[in-house]
């Protein structure tokens, strides 16, 4: 495992070699740290007291992040399908007490990243796995260390089998995806959005932003698109990016009430 790699302390992409500057941070849905360009390292997080946390998040998805929590404090999900497990977003952090829990719960067969900020340290849990990572084409500019484990799809949808569906939804960013789950919650559906469909505070709904730090609204036609990408999947649960952030029942209705209210204060031309 490499350990000694640049990894920006704000986003928690890890880099594949030194540099000045983190292109993710740079760009505008996401921001430099107000201290300026700062970098850590694995072994670094490591020294400080950082572990992972692995606990259970719904039936037959186990969540998968660190304690204190890197980045932005993201967590992945483990999705336990009987073909193989598929490993949804990522962090930053990996140790080998990591690797060796997951691999008690069946290992992972495939990774699938929701969108840049999410990057963290994919190569090393790629290569920790020998498992493949998709990743959709439009994004590939973004990805901060190259390796031959990263699969790009171009088109709509990417099936990894199983009943698992990659979507390319298109809010956040171009490449932007959510997995779609055919088998989750019994056969409900389940949908893992990242943020890309963000679960809010308010878990009944969720929300779509072209950046969140900045608070630049998407835009409307990427919204519908997105929504008619996602009609022909039934889902009971959406997981969100974060601990508990999971829309626990009527899934399909709380991303369509969501879209309307969203749609309908962005449209809103009336009188003040």
């Amino acid at each position: 495992m490499r350990d000694d790699l640049p990894i920006c302390r704000t986003c928690g992409a890890q880099y594949g070699a030194p540099r000045a500057d983190c292109p993710i941070c740079e760009d505008e849905r996401q921001y430099v740290g107000w201290d300026g360009q700062r970098w850590t390292t694995l072994a670094e997080l490591r020294e400080a007291g950082h572990r992972g946390r692995i606990e259970e998040e719904g039936p037959g998805i186990v969540g998968v992040g660190a304690t204190p929590p890197t980045a932005i404090g993201q967590r992945a999900l483990l999705v336990r399908a009987p073909s193989g497990n598929v490993l949804w977003d990522m962090i930053t952090y990996i140790d080998d007490d990591m690797v060796a829990r997951v691999r008690e719960l069946g290992g992972v067969s495939a990774i699938a990243i929701s969108h840049p900020h999410f990057y963290g340290s994919m190569i090393e849990w790629a290569h920790a796995f020998d498992a493949p990572v998709y990743i959709h084409e439009a994004d590939r500019e973004w990805v901060a260390r190259p390796d031959d484990s990263v699969v790009f799809w171009s088109g709509e949808t990417h099936s990894l089998g199983d009943g698992l569906t990659l979507v390319n939804a298109g809010v956040h960013f171009t490449g932007g995806q959510v997995l779609h789950w055919r088998d989750g919650e019994e056969g409900r559906g389940a949908l893992l959005s990242g943020d890309i469909l963000t679960v809010v505070q308010d878990r009944r709904y969720v929300s779509f932003m072209y950046s969140y730090p900045n608070h630049i609204p998407e835009r409307p036609r990427v919204i519908r698109r997105a929504l008619r990408l996602l009609e022909p999947y039934p889902f009971e649960r959406v997981y969100g990016a974060w601990w508990r952030r999971i829309v626990r029942a009527d899934g399909v209705e709380a991303v369509r009430r969501s879209a309307e209210r969203y749609l309908e204060h962005a449209l809103d031309d009336g009188p003040e």
